[in-house]
């Protein structure tokens, strides 16, 4: 699994301890750090990742910022992408369990890195799991079509 990993000014701090744990952990990991060669807020440094996902340059994404939601927001707007804001374990594996989101969101200033890793382990260990999950996922593809075709 190949992962993508990025932040705004306000997630600095927790990016930096998750690639410790993730790499420690023998994931493949990449920082793409867009902040370092873009002036830009978190809406951009958001797209920019789910775009990566999107086109298949990574499996997944971990997106930071203080809260994870505007992240989150900004990252939905790639056709295709699903991403959850999650700050505990539970909603981690329901994220990607029956909701297949290919991005997770956290908010620095909202969790603690020990439990940030916790969640964030959920998640990676998580897959989608089908079932009648399978027809709600193809429905959010479908309204997602229809409305990019207006």
């Amino acid at each position: 699994m190949k992962i993508a990993i990025d932040c705004d000014s306000a997630g600095l701090n927790l990016k930096a301890a998750l690639l410790v744990h993730i790499r420690a952990a023998g994931l493949d990991i990449t920082d793409l750090d867009y902040l370092a060669t873009h002036a830009v807020d978190y809406p951009d440094v958001a797209v920019h990742l789910a775009q990566q996902v999107a086109a298949g340059h990574y499996d997944r994404g971990i997106l930071l910022c203080g809260t994870g939601l505007g992240v989150a927001m900004s990252a939905c707007k790639v056709p295709g992408i699903y991403a959850a804001t999650c700050h505990d374990v539970f909603s981690a594996e329901r994220a990607r369990k029956s909701n297949a989101a290919q991005i997770i969101t956290l908010g620095e200033r909202v969790i603690g890195t020990e439990l940030a890793k916790m969640v964030v382990d959920a998640w990676l260990r998580s897959e989608f799991a089908g079932g009648d999950s399978e027809r709600k996922i193809r429905r959010m593809h479908e309204l997602e079509k229809q409305q990019n075709t207006k």
